[in-house]
């Protein structure tokens, strides 16, 4: 049932993830990768495209609309003002890696557009971020299922319970950052 369910919506909820987020979505599909319900090289490429197509759009929101979109809630619009700050420093580097800051996936991307930071120029650096970021998480995801086995002994007993606990662990950061941006 989990194998076929993975084998039919595993990639396509992988990239939304990553479309939209991404973490830890990437971290359980690696693991799911160790276990054979996925082949890590689509995992990966899967990733990136969620990822760079994800932030294009972000990006390109921010460049033609990113005032409004930062002012419609105030922790972005704090995030941006600080990312703009940084940005205006060493753009190039923090176009390839925003996304592995914790917390500010969606409001980098948003915050270079409204930088002026150039289009094409986005591009090769984001897709090139994004490239680095889906194989490094996508590697380090399917070695930790590794290790776990090398602990644990035949991971296959325990799937349920990583699993769970990977899904558990996902939600608590969805939930804690929900709870803080209903805060600010």
């Amino acid at each position: 049932m989990l194998q076929g369910f993975l084998e039919n919506f595993g990639y396509v909820a992988l990239f939304l993830g990553t479309f939209f987020e991404g973490e830890t979505i990437l971290v359980l599909a690696g693991f799911l990768a160790f276990q054979g319900y996925l082949r890590l090289d689509l995992v990966i490429a899967t990733a990136f495209f969620g990822a760079c197509a994800g932030d294009q759009l972000w990006y390109m929101l921010g460049r033609h609309h990113g005032r409004r979109v930062l002012a419609r809630k105030p922790r972005w619009e704090a995030l941006g003002e600080r990312a703009l700050r940084l940005i205006r420093r060493h753009p190039d580097l923090w176009v390839l890696g925003f996304r592995f800051i914790y917390g500010v996936r969606t409001v980098m991307p948003v915050a270079i557009g409204v930088s002026g930071y150039p289009p094409g120029r986005f591009l090769v650096f984001n897709c090139l971020g994004a490239g680095i970021w889906a194989t490094v998480l996508g590697l380090a995801a399917y070695h930790f299922g590794n290790l776990l086995e090398t602990l644990l002994g035949h991971v296959k007993r325990y799937e349920f319970i990583v699993l769970g606990a990977l899904v558990v662990l996902g939600v608590l950061f969805w939930l804690r950052r929900y709870y803080r941006n209903r805060r600010t």
